[in-house]
Protein backbone atom coordinates (compact mmCIF):
# COMPACT_ATOMS: atom_id res chain seq x y z
CA UNK A 1 0.00 0.00 0.00
CA UNK A 2 1.73 3.77 -0.95
CA UNK A 3 -0.30 6.96 -1.06
CA UNK A 4 -0.44 8.81 -4.08
CA UNK A 5 1.90 12.23 -4.56
CA UNK A 6 -1.69 13.21 -7.12
CA UNK A 7 -2.93 16.45 -6.11
CA UNK A 8 -6.71 15.65 -5.48
CA UNK A 9 -9.27 16.70 -3.05
CA UNK A 10 -8.93 12.83 -1.35
CA UNK A 11 -5.96 11.18 -0.66
CA UNK A 12 -6.12 8.17 -2.93
CA UNK A 13 -4.18 4.25 -2.02
CA UNK A 14 -3.22 1.90 -4.08
CA UNK A 15 -4.15 -1.14 -2.73
CA UNK A 16 -2.54 -4.29 -4.33
CA UNK A 17 -2.39 -2.34 -7.66
CA UNK A 18 -6.37 -0.85 -7.42
CA UNK A 19 -6.85 2.95 -5.90
CA UNK A 20 -9.06 3.66 -3.86
CA UNK A 21 -10.39 7.00 -2.72
CA UNK A 22 -10.01 7.91 1.27
CA UNK A 23 -13.60 8.58 1.68
CA UNK A 24 -14.11 5.27 0.42
CA UNK A 25 -12.43 3.51 3.03
CA UNK A 26 -13.22 5.58 5.65
CA UNK A 27 -16.96 4.58 4.77
CA UNK A 28 -16.28 1.03 5.19
CA UNK A 29 -14.90 1.97 8.44
CA UNK A 30 -18.02 3.95 9.33
CA UNK A 31 -20.71 1.32 7.92
CA UNK A 32 -18.76 -1.60 10.20
CA UNK A 33 -19.04 0.64 13.65
CA UNK A 34 -22.45 0.92 12.52
CA UNK A 35 -23.43 -2.13 12.23
CA UNK A 36 -21.83 -3.96 14.33
CA UNK A 37 -24.51 -1.48 16.69
CA UNK A 38 -21.61 -1.77 19.92
CA UNK A 39 -21.89 1.73 21.55
CA UNK A 40 -19.08 4.39 20.49
CA UNK A 41 -18.03 4.75 24.21
CA UNK A 42 -17.78 0.69 24.64
CA UNK A 43 -15.57 0.74 21.00
CA UNK A 44 -13.21 3.38 22.22
CA UNK A 45 -12.44 1.79 25.56
CA UNK A 46 -11.79 -1.61 23.72
CA UNK A 47 -9.22 -0.29 21.26
CA UNK A 48 -8.07 2.39 23.98
CA UNK A 49 -9.08 6.04 22.80
CA UNK A 50 -11.38 8.31 23.46
CA UNK A 51 -14.89 7.88 22.90
CA UNK A 52 -14.49 11.53 21.02
CA UNK A 53 -12.10 10.08 18.83
CA UNK A 54 -14.24 7.36 17.60
CA UNK A 55 -17.57 10.09 17.18
CA UNK A 56 -14.50 11.60 14.92
CA UNK A 57 -13.94 8.38 13.04
CA UNK A 58 -18.04 8.86 12.15
CA UNK A 59 -18.49 12.50 11.38
CA UNK A 60 -14.87 13.88 10.67
CA UNK A 61 -12.44 13.12 8.20
CA UNK A 62 -10.11 11.13 10.21
CA UNK A 63 -8.88 8.12 9.83
CA UNK A 64 -7.17 5.68 12.95
CA UNK A 65 -3.45 4.71 12.73
CA UNK A 66 -2.86 1.54 11.50
CA UNK A 67 -2.04 -0.03 15.02
CA UNK A 68 -5.67 1.62 16.07
CA UNK A 69 -7.05 -0.03 12.93
CA UNK A 70 -5.89 -3.22 13.17
CA UNK A 71 -7.42 -3.06 17.25
CA UNK A 72 -10.68 -1.57 15.67
CA UNK A 73 -11.11 -4.46 13.27
CA UNK A 74 -10.41 -7.68 15.44
CA UNK A 75 -12.88 -5.28 17.91
CA UNK A 76 -15.27 -5.54 15.16
CA UNK A 77 -14.87 -8.89 13.70
CA UNK A 78 -14.17 -7.35 10.29
CA UNK A 79 -11.07 -7.83 7.96
CA UNK A 80 -8.31 -4.63 7.74
CA UNK A 81 -8.57 -6.04 4.13
CA UNK A 82 -12.12 -5.00 3.54
CA UNK A 83 -11.97 -1.81 4.86
CA UNK A 84 -8.93 -1.19 2.61
CA UNK A 85 -10.41 -2.38 -0.03
CA UNK A 86 -8.03 -5.61 -1.02
CA UNK A 87 -10.80 -7.98 -0.73
CA UNK A 88 -14.75 -7.73 -0.70
CA UNK A 89 -17.13 -8.81 2.04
Amino acid sequence: MRLSSQKSPYMRLFVGGDDMELCEIQTRLRTAIKESGIPQKEIAKAIGVSAQTVSKYMKENIFPALDTLSKLCNFLDVSADYILGVETK
